[in-house]
């Protein structure tokens, strides 16, 4: 037992080391500013909504509020009676000044709804510059000056956006998904960077039409639940680069209850699984708090396992506190902090949804059972989606 203990200890600590260097490498995006854009290109914003999700209104709202040149905005649903219809409206009457168009159309293009919702906007898309920008992306005023530097750089294809996490009211499920996404998801998407992947991480996307009609346009991933991924990787072969915006927006975590953020988590986790198999399960090493407490467990509650747990616990606020005065969204109001006294627990929790991911290829979304079976990298789909599932 002592054994496996100082094994788990041993993890603990390599998984602190992850932390450490994923703050680092937050520190580092911060510090390096891409620079201005060239030219200011009239730009199209494809915004497919379902639903009227919490902080709707707020996250479309600034989205109106872009400090750039000529831009339009276009909001697609599936049907008239969507609720998120009506939020749009407010919107309309809160920025007349804006240029806005909604389609409303039903019709179905392949088996992944917010795909076919994307396909039936872009008979309104004017631009040449595409962004598509999930619905519950809340950005900031030089969010799209910042897209169209970066995808302005040589060799880009496609531009994409780290994210924070923001919870859409006060509660355990709150705070855990939101640093979830801000303290775990956004430094290890820049590790993964810094080990040469170049993923398309779908909150925002950013190409030109010309490069969308060259890997056969929005229809080519209609099929797939992670379009975004299967985006990225068409673009990249076309022998382009996938690149990385120096803009943070945040993203609505709408839990209030644990069981749905643990079933939100797990088709998450699913869909990682999914794309990228081994990189997943070197993840778990990630969670050196769920590490200190199988040592502390195993050791029977040793004195240097109790310090293994308190200094892993103390390093771990402390880079949680740093990434959020880095990121500067926090204390704007824009990010949910460190929730300090919850991070045992959602290491424990992460670790329970990678497990949870293994034990099943079935997920819901948007109420529908999907099939989301793990297969090689250069296979098409790596989905099976019912017809007419909604994102």
């Amino acid at each position: 037992m002592m054994v496996l203990a100082s094994i788990a200890a041993m993890l603990a600590v390599f998984g602190l080391c992850q932390t450490l260097a994923g703050y680092v490498l937050v520190r580092r995006f911060r510090k390096s500013p891409l620079g201005a854009a060239e030219i200011l290109p009239p730009v199209t914003v494809l915004k497919p909504l379902f639903g009227a999700e919490p902080l709707l209104e707020e996250a479309l709202a600034t989205l109106c509020c872009q400090e750039y040149g000529p831009y339009q905005i276009v909001f697609g649903v599936h049907d008239e009676g969507d609720p998120a219809l009506a939020v749009v409206r407010r919107v309309q009457a809160r920025f007349p000044a804006s240029d806005i168009a909604v389609v409303v159309n039903p019709a179905q293009h392949g088996r992944n709804g917010k795909v076919s919702n994307l396909i039936n906007m872009m008979v309104e898309a004017r631009h040449d510059v595409l962004v598509i920008a999930d619905s519950d992306v809340h950005c900031a005023p030089d969010y799209l000056h910042r897209l169209v530097a970066a995808l302005q750089q040589d060799g880009t294809g496609l531009v994409t956006t780290l994210y924070a996490g923001l919870a859409a009211s006060p509660g355990l499920a709150g705070a855990l998904g939101a640093t979830a996404i801000t303290h775990g998801f956004l430094p290890g998407a820049l590790m993964a960077r810094a080990l040469g992947r170049q993923d398309c991480l779908g909150a925002t996307m950013a190409l030109r039409r010309g490069t969308l009609q060259a890997i056969g346009g929005f229809q080519a991933v209609a099929d797939e639940i992670a379009d975004d991924a299967v985006l990225g990787r068409r673009v990249r072969a076309l022998g382009l680069a996938v690149g990385l915006a120096d803009t943070v927006p945040v993203t609505t975590v709408p839990e209030t209850w644990l069981t749905p953020l643990f079933a939100h988590e797990r088709r998450w986790g699913r869909t990682i699984l999914s794309l990228a198999p081994g990189q997943f399960a070197l993840s778990s090493v990630q969670y050196p708090l769920a590490w200190a407490l199988l040592a502390l467990g195993l050791s029977g509650g040793s004195e240097w396992a109790w310090a293994v747990l308190l200094a892993g616990w103390s390093l771990r606020a402390l880079v949680g506190r740093a990434i959020d005065r880095s990121l500067g969204l926090a204390r704007s109001g824009l990010a949910t902090p460190t929730p300090v006294w919850l991070l045992p627990l959602r290491d424990v929790m992460s670790v329970g949804v990678l497990l949870a991911s293994y034990a099943s290829d079935e997920v819901r979304w948007r109420g529908e059972l999907l099939t989301v079976p793990v297969v090689p990298p250069h296979m098409g789909a790596i989905s099976t989606l019912p017809q007419g599932t909604k994102n």
